[in-house]
This record gives structure tokens, C-alpha cells and sequence, in this order.
């Protein structure tokens, strides 16, 4: 099934919106397709005005920043601590923007957004102090 991405046929206090044309296929949507820890596969998109979006399929490494000493390295990624959309993406290992990931230099939040920029891109998160 498309995902539509129109105008709803409801006013936010619940009453109906005459429609004054049909679905447009101009506004489906993508389904979605998350980004898994693996070896590195990407996805290309046509996008409007044949520009491109490269969707991240699975990925192996991330670009960690340490904001102590501004270095970004390129690092193994281990697996998903925490993710705040979903729960359930934990146990799947899906990575998505503002998800906890572990890598080899400790954790690290996900900055970037792989399904629109193809690279994951996170910022090492402190430990807490004990």
C-alpha cells in the first residue's frame, strides 16, 4: 500500500474538507526502509528535479565526533544501546537520527539522518560522572 502524503480529508476539529481533486501521484511517499549494522549497502533515489537520495540499507561504520578534542574518526560500529522512535528497534539494531549506538570509542549519538543522507554520523556521548 502507498503512503500518501496529501492534504487529510479532516479538519482538526473533525469536520470534513470538500476534496477538490483526486490523489496526485506526486504526493506517495517512500516506503520505509530502515538502516541495519552490517556490511555497507546504500540505496539510490530519484528524487524531484532528478536529484538523489542515498538511503542507507545497512552500515558497518559511523564518522564519531569527540567535541573535547574536535577529531572525527571513523569507527566500528558494535550495536544499538538505546533509540528513542522506537523500542523495538533496539533488539533490531535499526539505526535512526538521535539513536544511542556503541562503537569501539564508546557510545555515541546519531546525528545525521541515514535514510535521507546516506552516512551515519554521530557525536560521542559523555559518560556520566560517578
Amino acid at each position: 500500500m502507498a503512503l500518501w502524503q496529501g492534504r487529510s480529508r479532516r479538519k482538526p476539529t473533525g469536520g470534513r474538507y470538500r476534496p477538490f481533486r483526486k490523489k496526485r501521484r506526486r504526493e506517495i511517499g517512500r516506503e520505509q526502509q530502515w538502516a541495519f549494522i552490517g556490511p555497507q549497502r546504500l540505496k539510490l533515489y530519484r528524487t524531484k528535479g532528478a536529484n538523489r537520495k542515498v538511503r542507507v540499507l545497512s552500515a558497518e561504520f559511523a564518522n564519531v565526533l569527540d567535541r573535547k578534542t574536535s577529531v572525527t574518526k571513523k569507527v566500528k560500529i558494535v550495536t544499538v544501546k538505546a533509540n528513542p522512535s522506537n523500542p523495538n528497534f533496539v533488539t533490531r539494531n535499526i539505526i535512526t537520527r538521535g539513536a544511542t549506538i556503541q562503537t569501539d570509542l564508546g557510545l555515541a549519538r546519531v546525528t545525521s539522518r541515514p535514510g535521507q543522507d546516506g552516512v551515519v554520523n554521530a557525536v560521542l556521548v559523555e559518560a556520566p560522572a560517578i
